[in-house]
């Protein structure tokens, strides 16, 4: 897996690209583990709360996320959908989150709301057993990140949680 951390120093919004081949993970099997919430609260030690809930007939997801001490956590509220296309004799899973705003999810005091987030995954067959995965996330944590925690986050947090996931991605048994 190869990834980037792009930092908007005026914007606040930080851009991540990740994409290479996991050679033993077929593409279902990685599309069903990434939809999985209840299995990532599992292996994410990150994710302190995480849940679906159907509000105005759309599956509107709620995410908490441990930041380190003295930071506040964020948390977010998003929709997202999963397609499984045919282009050009090739299948290609598409999923798409979107940040939105819902009564359902009411900001909570001690928690920094993150109201811009997107995240864009594609993956498909590498031809053999595995998959070929492209993301594309960006979000604005507000607030001010120090950029010691920036520095972590590139060269280590998102490494290790890549690291983490395919390890996870490799043991999953969807139920």
């Amino acid at each position: 897996m190869h990834h980037a951390v792009n930092e908007g120093k005026q914007s606040g919004l930080y851009e991540y690209k990740v994409f290479g081949c996991l050679a033993d993970c077929p593409p279902r099997r990685l599309v069903d583990f990434y939809m999985d919430l209840d299995f990532r609260k599992c292996w994410d030690r990150y994710a302190e709360e995480l849940y679906e809930k159907t509000y105005d007939g759309k599956e509107v997801v709620y995410w908490e996320v441990k930041y380190p001490f003295p930071l506040s956590n964020r948390d977010y509220v998003y929709i997202r959908e999963c397609r499984e296309m045919d282009v050009n004799g090739r299948k290609i899973w598409v999923v798409l989150a979107q940040g939105v705003s819902v009564p359902l999810f009411p900001e909570r005091p001690g928690i920094v709301r993150v109201k811009t987030y997107e995240q864009n995954l594609a993956v498909e067959s590498d031809g053999k057993s595995g998959s070929k995965v492209y993301m594309y996330y960006v979000d604005n944590p507000s607030g001010s990140i120090p950029s010691w925690l920036v520095n972590w986050a590139a060269k280590s947090g998102v490494p290790a949680f890549m690291k983490d996931a395919v390890k996870a991605c490799r043991n999953y048994c969807r139920t």
